[in-house]
């Protein structure tokens, strides 16, 4: 992700639903619709935007993967997005393959912190403590249960990521449902939230946001109307707008200009 990370109330009540899915070693949902957040909130809390590209390219070790070893102790967690048609040995060679690159990091940062060296190794089979799967609804039956044995076997934490409907979905899976042990709504941004948020573009853009101005009201009125609090559609939007105002030479975001940025955009009503 280009931009900073924005911390909204949404991703703090995300982070308190995996730690409580980590520390009771569960299976939990977490559902909503699309463009809300919920992946970014789920790659930030497993530190995957820096793991990733780091686990990628996996090669000889330099004195800078201190950090990364560290990243990968504190998150103990992977983030993974199956592929459309995953076949299920896929799914669990890729998930085993991320597990074990996580669990080396973790080992790794562990031994850094050692007093005195050893010879023995330190135990790496449960440092991974927390599986997300993102678009979770493409999983097929099968994939389900090996997930579900999975759990079982090795204790390990899983959230399963998807849109509305998907803990109904679920219902049909007995044994897997009857071991879900916490399910998260994922909202749009609020009133609060959102001038949160616009603030921080306004800032980027080299503005300052007064909700008592009325332009900045009228611009505010526009941006509720067209995303609905819709986090990505806020994200698509303020490029386009800061395109507006570069293209006509203007200063001041308006409702104008947040019409006609929102026009460049295809947003699904």
């Amino acid at each position: 992700m280009n931009q900073a990370f924005i911390v909204t109330k949404e991703h703090r009540r995300f982070t308190e639903f995996a730690n409580a899915v980590r520390k009771e070693k569960t299976i939990g949902i977490c559902h909503g619709d699309a463009g809300v957040g919920k992946t970014n909130s789920a790659r930030r809390y497993a530190n995957w935007d820096a793991l990733e590209p780091y686990i990628n390219t996996w090669g000889p070790r330099g004195d800078h993967d201190a950090k990364y070893y560290a990243l990968a102790n504190r998150a103990r967690t992977v983030f993974y997005t199956p592929e459309v048609l995953c076949r299920p040995k896929d799914l669990i060679h890729d998930i085993e393959r991320w597990q074990a690159k996580i669990e080396i990091c973790a080992d790794e940062h562990l031994r850094s912190r050692e007093t005195e060296p050893t010879t023995t190794a330190i135990g790496m089979s449960h440092l991974v403590e927390l599986l997300i799967i993102d678009e979770a609804e493409r999983l097929t039956p099968t994939a389900l249960e090996m997930l579900r044995d999975r759990h079982d076997r090795e204790h390990l934490s899983m959230i399963l990521i998807g849109m509305p409907g998907i803990d109904q979905r679920f219902r049909h899976y007995p044994q897997l449902y009857s071991r879900l042990g916490f399910s998260h709504h994922y909202r749009t941004l609020g009133r609060e939230e959102l001038l949160f948020v616009l603030d921080r573009h306004w800032k980027h853009l080299g503005q300052q946001l007064d909700p008592e101005d009325f332009t900045d009201a009228q611009a505010i009125a526009a941006i509720e109307r067209i995303t609905r609090g819709n986090f990505r559609l806020l994200e698509r939007l303020f490029p386009q707008i800061a395109r507006v105002l570069k293209i006509n030479g203007l200063e001041t975001i308006t409702d104008d200009v947040i019409e006609a940025a929102a026009s460049i955009l295809v947003i699904g009503n």
